[in-house]
């Protein structure tokens, strides 16, 4: 073979090569220019830095696992309405929220050519979420190895907040649905909750229940996020398991924790909600499920954030509230 067709080999060759390597690229980063968020306190992150303005009562992080996956993602147009304490009406409802402020209707964020959404939605309707960390703690010192949290919501044989769940399955998957109807050429990823307590072993001055009760608020993760799943497979959307992959990051775990204990923390997590680290840990799951191999763990605001002195009157209004 000539000295002239052996580089011609060559460059054949190395270009070929270079092709490949820039499919790879191109294969792992997914591309997607409009993205919405939508959701509750577990997509907002309440108290992690930094909060934002828009309302500050939504206690809407700038370091949320929204926030991350749009900067990972390198979106064009990026929209999060997530709001604390939002369930499912307040797709279509105004949200008041702390401070005199007001969440729109959060679907008023769609468009016709988004082409992102992530939504998790549930944990808050009929109260669910807020009854259990509101009630179980309370009920320890009466109970302290049994389950008394479980006896208090089981009437005439029925758990009543398994009954209540059992109705959230349907809502959220309307939401799915009311979000494939404004934005119909959307990617729609439904996103579960994360996992508050270990699978065995207990921690009562980080999370005060009963020893019987850790099961108990288990299960009812467990229905809670099935419920969120089949909602997402009736509504063809993607369901985001975050409770499997958060093994070993429960509220137990210490400084490998991705859900904040009872104590609040003004500048990193409201109580029994997730930490900076859950939603780092939250968005690379989500960037997997896209293609995305690495994810943006830390972004800096572009925006006025909350002061101290807000951030302090905001805790007083929603430990008051």
């Amino acid at each position: 073979m000539t000295l002239r067709r052996l580089l011609t080999a060559a460059v054949v060759v190395l270009t070929s090569l270079v092709c490949l390597g820039t499919g790879a690229a191109a294969a792992a980063t997914p591309t997607y220019s409009r993205y919405v968020a939508l959701g509750d306190s577990y997509t907002s992150g309440p108290f992690i830095p930094f909060l934002r303005l828009d309302p500050i009562g939504c206690v809407r992080s700038t370091n949320n696992y929204p926030a991350l996956l749009a900067a990972t993602l390198h979106v064009s147009s990026y929209t999060d309405v997530s709001c604390g304490g939002a369930d499912t009406t307040n797709m279509t409802a105004a949200q008041s929220v702390p401070l005199f402020g007001t969440n729109p209707p959060q679907f008023n964020a769609l468009r016709a050519d988004t082409d992102l959404v992530t939504v998790g939605i549930g944990g808050n309707d009929d109260g669910v979420f807020g009854n259990v960390v509101g009630t179980c703690p309370g009920l320890r010192a009466s109970d302290p190895t049994g389950a008394p949290c479980k006896a208090h919501f089981t009437v005439n044989g029925q758990d009543t907040l398994l009954a209540s769940i059992a109705a959230t399955q349907g809502r959220v998957t309307a939401v799915v649905q009311g979000i494939h109807q404004r934005s119909p050429h959307a990617r729609v990823l439904v996103i579960g909750y994360p996992r508050i307590a270990p699978p065995t072993g207990t921690c009562p001055d980080v999370l005060p229940f009963a020893d019987g009760d850790y099961p108990y608020l288990d299960s009812i993760e467990h229905a809670l996020n099935a419920a969120v799943s089949n909602a997402a497979a009736a509504a063809n959307a993607t369901y985001v398991d975050t409770y499997g992959p958060s093994l070993g990051h429960d509220a137990c775990a210490g400084d490998n924790a991705w859900v904040q204990g009872q104590s609040f923390d003004l500048f990193a997590a409201y109580p029994y909600h997730p930490r900076k680290a859950g939603m780092v840990g939250e968005a690379g799951i989500i960037a997997g499920v896209l293609g995305a191999s690495r994810v943006v763990t830390t972004v800096t605001p572009h925006a006025p954030t909350a002061s101290v002195s807000t951030l302090t009157a905001l805790a007083h209004a929603l430990v008051k509230g």
